[in-house]
């Protein structure tokens, strides 16, 4: 419903000490958008008065973000509280919305329904100030809601400061309120930062206008996921995959088949057609559209891709900014970098590399090819390891091939060259030149054939063999020791005189 006595203000002027990053922390992703892109769009289809952001850290890049969105911004500066920062919202309000819904930037889960449920029994209920409640199971850190007898908010109280009988409470504060603002801004005016931090708090002046013995109600959120922020980097995470199962539901209700679904990753805007089936592993992102009866197998990458009916992707293959007419077929392993078209029933096979090129009804580029900057006739079968030299160190040059031509495996095509149509290349060719239609292209060296060559080379190589391993034996013998003249005169010493000798073979004699 249309809530033109609303203003909505985004709260989005904070740092995120805890994500411990220097990016903001609206503009951290989940779900295949930044937090703060999620509750700009819930904020928007209430179609209030005016949604308001009020900025801070990274104000320039926030602010860059959101305004082509239709939102305007309030500069906080310095941050000094969320209380301090409605008050820096209310220069940018409308003067005729009576109320305002403040909500974090970093909600993205909150859905425009439970907004609008908010701003209905806020109105209905006459209260100064409506709090978005919710059940945890684990409410530890959160704020907890302390009602009174007739079911009213009595107070908030802040984990740090419950009691233990206060710690069972499990209804905790998701820092999202309805407030009218004529008593709102009273309270506001009047509080004086005197916590620690030095800032105004929301809560600070719920409690006033309490205080002051207006009413203060609590709506609660039927889905507590709606009310998780992003604090931590786990926070991130488990915001991250509550949109990811919703977005694999919801596709899973259309008719969409997924195996092993928790594997599978699909960003918000993508959508799928009936009887298509996603294999594990598969990631389809940004504004890919793929048609039905598509098969996308294990592994896959498609980013902002257009698949018509009857496509196959075979494993592990990636397709960027590229569309596909049905009955294509591309993979395993094959790439489409960036601006490719591929025809009805075209090919791409096993390592294949397609970028800024055109592929025409039926043509075949099956195995270890780079097609860069073609425009391929229909028919058309591509060899083996051809490619496409588009670039000659300066500038992209075009490649133009005709249709129902066979080029031969290990051909390069040095651009810029065209292909008649019917014509047929060489394997292994460097094609420089244009090649008319119906004509052989051949480019290579003549072959010579020498009778007798591998013999003959066999046979030296054998002899250098045994003359090596005769070469490595002689080196492993043993050499006779050579005589010193130091031996030889420990030799003269041990032996005695010729007389001597001679005397004593007599003697045996």
């Amino acid at each position: 419903m249309p809530l033109a006595d609303f203003a909505v203000v985004i709260l989005a002027a904070g740092k995120g000490t805890r994500l411990r990053s220097s990016l903001a922390k609206v503009l951290h992703r989940a779900g295949g958008r930044t937090l703060v892109e999620y509750v700009v769009q819930a904020s928007q289809r209430l179609k209030p008065r005016a949604v308001i952001a009020v900025v801070g850290y990274q104000a320039a890049q926030v602010s860059a973000l959101v305004s082509p969105l239709g939102v305007r911004t309030a500069i906080q500066q310095p941050q000094r509280g969320t209380g301090h920062a409605v008050l820096v919202a209310r220069r940018a309000l409308p003067t005729a919305a009576k109320f305002a819904i403040v909500v974090p930037g970093d909600a993205p889960l909150v859905r425009t329904e439970t907004l609008a449920a908010l701003a209905q029994a806020h109105r209905q209920s006459g209260a100064a100030a409506t709090i978005l409640s919710a059940e945890l199971a684990n409410p530890s850190g959160y704020g907890r809601i302390l009602r009174g007898e007739d079911g009213s908010v009595a107070a908030i109280v802040e984990d740090s400061a419950l009691t233990a009988e206060q710690r069972a409470i499990t209804e905790i504060n998701s820092s999202i309120y309805a407030f009218t603002l004529a008593k709102l801004w009273p309270c506001l005016v009047r509080l004086r930062p005197s916590n620690v931090h030095r800032e105004i708090y929301l809560t600070d002046a719920v409690a006033m206008l309490r205080q002051q013995g207006e009413l203060v109600v609590a709506q609660l959120a039927a889905d507590p996921d709606e009310v998780l922020g992003c604090n931590t980097r786990a926070d991130l995470s488990s915001v991250d995959s509550v949109f990811r199962r919703r977005k694999r539901a919801a596709l899973m209700d259309s008719g969409v088949t997924i195996h092993m679904p928790e594997t599978v990753l699909v960003d918000p805007d993508v959508t799928v057609g009936a009887d298509t089936i996603l294999g594990p592993g598969v990631q389809l992102l940004g504004r890919t559209r793929v048609g039905v009866s598509c098969d996308i197998q294990t592994g896959s990458i498609l980013t902002d891709s257009t698949l018509d009916d009857g496509v196959t992707v075979k494993p592990y293959s990636f397709i960027n900014a590229s569309q596909l007419a049905s009955g294509a077929q591309i993979g395993p392993f094959a790439h489409l970098r960036f601006a490719v078209r591929m025809m009805k029933g075209a090919r791409v096979g096993n390592f294949v590399e397609v970028k800024k090129s055109v592929l025409g009804e039926g043509v075949k580029a099956m195995h270890l090819s780079y097609l860069g900057d073609a425009n391929i006739g229909s028919e058309t079968n591509v060899g083996a390891g051809t490619i496409t030299c588009n670039y000659d160190g300066v500038a992209k040059h075009p490649t133009t091939i005709g249709r129902r031509v066979f080029i031969g495996s290990d051909t390069a095509l040095v651009a810029p060259v065209r292909v008649g149509d019917a014509a047929y290349i060489g394997a292994g060719s460097v094609i420089t030149e244009n090649v008319p239609a119906g004509a052989l292209g051949l480019a290579r060296g003549r072959q010579v054939n020498k009778p007798g060559w591998a013999n003959a080379r066999r046979r030296a190589m054998a002899a250098s063999a045994r003359l090596a391993e005769h070469g490595r034996k002689a080196k492993r013998a043993p050499r006779p020791k050579k005589a010193t003249v130091r031996t030889h005169a420990r030799a003269a010493k041990r032996r005695p005189p010729n007389s001597a000798r001679k005397t004593h073979r007599k003697s045996r004699r």
